[in-house]
């Protein structure tokens, strides 16, 4: 059991049993400060509110009542109602004994379907694919860490009016006698080009869209160019997120295209259950859940005039698959902030429709925009939007100049190991580690630095644990001896270690991985403190002293590795 879930039980069982009412919570919280204990209690003060009792007086009958027995040395009452909580360092050392035991009770098991990463395949990935698809990537390994089925959907948009005008582009340098991986070799490229050929040549343009109709029919000939397409776009996507160190697969895409045949059926259901009416030719759900000031119902179109299917379709037959095939208990959306209204829109005709019963959780988690430092969203010195590819090859360029500088006795090989993992991972905690909802401020200097809530902080933190290891001569996963807490540095970070799965279950919970990096940051803080002030490997450091110091060095480093590994950032022995 998770320290604060014992906590709040045996605080709980006190309140009831002092005659406070059983929906009054104990409000049980860490400490702020070491001085103050390692947990409080603060649920005295609003219970003697509701009660009209004395708050003090309150927390001393909690007290009373109160079964701590091996676990706390000591309770004091602050300040208007307080209970201080200290931890009894034999009850840590004794917790710490099963610090790996995370298994998941079967009744708690879900099966949790993430759509995250996403990007459209007319396009290379661009920084603006990057929140969405590791702050997925991280949810998806921490619900599995946690013992959760876990789907990861990658919901590809390879449909639409614009594959008209790319397959036949692609058409034109097919007939020129160029292979399809070298006509796509700059998604960026090519498509500019088609679309200047759109919009220059008439008959370009009659024949694109006369390919749109035939595409969507099924015509042999414009299907295979679009496969052709897909197959060159899906490529260059898997290998970023090999280079990312995501776990999106090929297997994990089912994209737009995916649900053609079930968009006809989810309409005349809409339409039979009234959720769907004509409007102007098109078929629109309103919804008065979402009117706006004037009592306006929101409108969410699902086919337009012309017989055309739009995102709010696919989504809802996506959803209906994800519920129906998949069994998802759990549905998690990575979509940017301005999807906000649309997600909305698709939950709430979603429900209407019985797609997705209220058993079933949906959940949009947005969240805010790479800037420069301008300002403004992250572009290239040209205003351009700056690619995936060319920004990771970037970071692991500037990481690889930093390790040649702090360490020129490494052999190239372990140079070029260290650099991708330094330079991916300081891109990754950069973005990780700024609060979900928020914005934030891309800068090298700051994502690199080897000092401070960073990345390769954190990574140096592991592999001076390592160092420790070498020195001593001893595996680190070989050691079996007890932690025996002495100094007020080992009972601070044996505490710390003892949080990481509190902290696993409110990141599964709300889906800040913020929450994690801070946590890592503090634990790593935490374990320096501890190494320079209680003498690991000295000469006079006792041989059962030694043994438990070692016991917490390893400890700490297998704690921040599955950390970092829960984020996608990888570790190395050396650096």
């Amino acid at each position: 059991m998770r320290l604060k879930d014992l906590l709040t039980q045996r605080f709980s069982a006190a309140m009831i049993a002092a005659g406070i009412p059983e929906d009054c919570s104990p409000m049980v919280a860490l400490s702020g400060k070491p001085q103050f204990g390692d947990y409080q209690a603060n649920g005295a003060m609003g219970a003697a509110k509701r009660m009209r009792a004395n708050p003090r007086d309150l927390a001393t009958q909690i007290i009373d009542k109160l079964n701590l027995e091996g676990i706390a040395d000591k309770l004091e009452i602050a300040g208007p109602g307080f209970i201080n909580v200290h931890l009894s360092p034999s009850f840590l050392s004794d917790n710490l004994k099963r610090i790996n035991s995370r298994s998941l009770d079967k009744k708690d098991k879900k099966i949790v379907v993430i759509d995250h990463s996403s990007p459209n395949l007319a396009k290379e990935m661009h920084v603006g694919h990057l929140r969405s698809t590791i702050i997925g990537d991280c949810l998806a390994r921490i619900l599995e860490f946690q013992g959760h089925e876990v789907v990861r959907q990658n919901h590809m948009g390879d449909w639409g009016t614009q594959f008209g005008m790319l397959i036949a582009e692609l058409e034109l340098h097919l007939g020129d006698g160029e292979q399809a991986a070298l006509a796509l070799n700059d998604l960026e490229v090519f498509y500019q080009q088609s679309k200047k050929h759109f919009d220059e040549d008439t008959e370009f343009a009659d024949r694109a869209r006369d390919y749109v109709v035939k595409l969507q029919s099924g015509d042999k000939h414009c299907r295979n160019l679009w496969q052709k397409f897909i197959d060159v776009s899906v490529a260059h996507n898997l290998e970023i997120y090999q280079k990312l160190n995501v776990g999106l697969l090929k297997k994990h895409i089912k994209p737009e295209s995916a649900y053609n045949d079930d968009l006809e059926p989810v309409l005349q259901d809409l339409v039979d259950q009234g959720i769907a009416v004509d409007s102007d030719g098109a078929k629109v759900a309103f919804l008065p859940e979402l009117a706006d000031k004037n009592g306006n119902p929101s409108p969410m179109i699902v086919q337009k005039s012309g017989g055309g299917f739009l995102y709010s379709t696919t989504d809802l037959a996506a959803l209906r698959f994800r519920v129906n095939k998949l069994h998802a208990n759990r549905i998690l959306y990575f979509i940017d902030a301005r999807q906000s209204l649309h997600m909305k829109q698709v939950f709430i005709t979603g429900r209407k429709a019985g797609y997705a019963p209220h058993s079933v959780s949906l959940e949009h988690h947005p969240f805010g925009t790479m800037m420069g430092n301008d300002g403004r969203p992250f572009k290239t010195r040209s205003g351009g939007t700056v690619k995936l590819a060319d920004l990771l090859t970037e970071a692991v360029e500037r990481a690889e100049k930093l390790v040649r500088k702090k360490n020129s006795d490494l052999n190239e090989s372990d140079i070029k190991s260290i650099a991708e993992k330094v330079g991916i991972g300081a891109i990754k905690y950069a973005d990780l580690s700024i609060t979900r909802t928020n914005d934030y401020i891309f800068n090298w200097d700051a994502m690199l630095s080897f000092e401070g809530n960073t990345a390769p902080y954190l990574q140096y933190a592991y592999t001076r644990i390592c160092s420790i290891f070498r020195k001593a001569g001893i595996e680190q996963n070989s050691l079996i001896a007890a932690v025996n807490i002495i100094e007020a540095q080992e009972k601070v970070l044996a505490l710390k270690l003892l949080q990481f799965n509190e902290v696993i279950d409110q990141v599964a919970i709300d889906c800040y991985p913020h929450t994690l990096c801070t946590y890592l940051y503090e634990l790593a803080s935490a374990f320096m403190t501890f190494y320079e002030h209680c003498p690991v490997l000295k000469s006079d450091v006792s041989e059962d002293i030694k043994q438990s110091r070692l016991q917490l060095c390893a400890l700490s480093a297998d704690t921040l590795a599955c950390g970092l590994d829960l984020l996608g950032i990888e570790v190395m022995e050396k650096m």
